[in-house]
């Protein structure tokens, strides 16, 4: 897990990787894929309105979540990559 708490409305998201895409029986390589849009929500910062006064997210750490496909800030922490994203930017939430 990581150790970090965003700051402000930031979500810190853990990209989930792709399922292997097959056309037509050929394997396309890492290269041609594209970016993950799904993640897990690892951490969240303090959402706050113009008073101070402290607001609740939209999304909960342990959510899978849908993410703008090039959006956010790409962190590597312990050797693992993630999407420091604000939560206006997050799509939706997978049930």
């Amino acid at each position: 897990m990581a150790k970090i708490r965003p700051l402000g409305e930031r979500v810190l998201v853990e990209p989930l990787e792709a399922k292997e895409q097959k056309k037509g029986g050929i394997i396309i390589p890492d290269s041609a894929k594209e970016k993950p849009m799904e993640g897990l929500v690892i951490a969240i910062g303090k959402k706050k309105d113009k008073e101070g006064k402290e607001l609740p997210f939209d999304v909960k750490v342990g959510d899978r979540v849908l993410m703008p496909k090039y959006g956010g800030t790409e962190v590597k922490i312990d050797d693992k990559e993630y999407q420091l994203v604000r939560e206006d930017d997050l799509l939706g939430v997978i049930c």
